[in-house]
């Protein structure tokens, strides 16, 4: 290693690196923990250590320039590294303590997970438990999460992933929106219903339509975008019908399903972590508790328990 050649300051760069994925100094100055005029600084010393111009300043906005653009390349590249050391790092540690962040869906988080965590305070009271709620996949490598709770198997090498079991996703309205369909026996006499769409309404379109509804735009009139927990509180204010998994509409006392024998959906629940933190006490705990508690709460049948 010559050292000398090192001629720049590894938190200058990860400052420039920040900035370069979040868009603007404010918003990497939220993401390190600090102000945005320090990050600014930060990125300023680094183009004086490296003798170039990293961004152009037009107006409010960060333009990189050709030598910020190759730069950024490399400079990803050593942020990956150094998230693999804190892995590697945090691997070691055998206590059942400190932050574990798990990532869920909004659905599972608000229906499911109050149980779950439940059980994980009362085994490890130690704990700090962070839920990091979203819909997008969670990037567990760069520690965004510990854990993912996942409703595809993933495909990164890098993840230790283990299938829990399939939920099931099935048609819910409340008895009174389906009162103002008249008699309804099958797909057929659904023409004229309202469905809840979401931000991508092809998906639904196409499973409406393997089941046998006959069903077009003019039946997605209202959308709650990708906000499945929204969607899922329209149905139960009578707004229409939604999609939603059997195992939170079987706890849900308004809502049932839009018939004796509806179609059904099913899905996977993975579960997944980083492979560099398979040796951590911690992460093994509150993978393995979520292993043990997750499937028994999951409900594949519309019918009586």
């Amino acid at each position: 290693m010559n050292w000398d050649a090192v001629a720049f300051d590894w938190n200058h760069v990860r400052a420039f690196l920040a900035t370069v994925e979040r868009g603007s100094l404010s918003a990497a100055a939220r993401a390190l923990r600090q102000t945005q005029p320090t990050i600014g600084r930060q990125v300023t010393a680094l183009e004086t250590e490296l003798g170039v111009r990293l961004f152009d300043r037009v107006g409010k906005q960060l333009i990189l320039t050709p030598s910020g653009v190759a730069l950024a390349e490399q400079v990803r590249a050593m942020g990956e590294a150094a998230a693999r050391v804190s892995l590697t790092a945090s691997g070691q540690s055998q206590a059942i303590e400190g932050l574990i962040r798990i990532t869920v869906s909004e659905l599972y988080a608000a229906l499911v997970m109050p149980r779950v965590i439940s059980l994980l305070r009362a085994r490890h009271p130690e704990l700090r438990v962070d839920v990091v709620v979203t819909n997008d996949l969670a990037d567990l490598r760069r520690r965004e999460a510990d854990i993912a709770i996942r409703n595809a198997e993933p495909s990164d090498p890098d993840l230790i992933a283990r299938k829990l079991c399939n939920d099931t996703a099935t048609l819910w309205a409340t008895p009174a929106y389906l009162e103002t369909l008249g008699p309804v026996n099958g797909p057929a006499d659904f023409g004229a219903a309202q469905f809840l769409g979401l931000s991508e309404n092809g998906p639904l379109l196409g499973a409406l339509a393997s089941t046998g509804f006959t069903v077009g735009d003019r039946n997605f009139m209202l959308s709650t975008g990708s906000s499945h927990l929204v969607h899922w509180h329209f149905v139960c204010a009578g707004l229409g019908i939604g999609f939603g998994p059997i195992t939170a509409g079987a706890a849900d006392p308004r809502l049932v399903p839009i018939l004796p024998d509806p179609p059904l959906f099913p899905f996977p629940i993975w579960l997944c972590a980083a492979r560099e933190l398979r040796t951590s006490a911690r992460i093994r705990a509150v993978f393995d508790l979520l292993a043990e508690a997750i499937p028994p709460l999951v409900k594949n049948s519309v019918g009586p328990a």
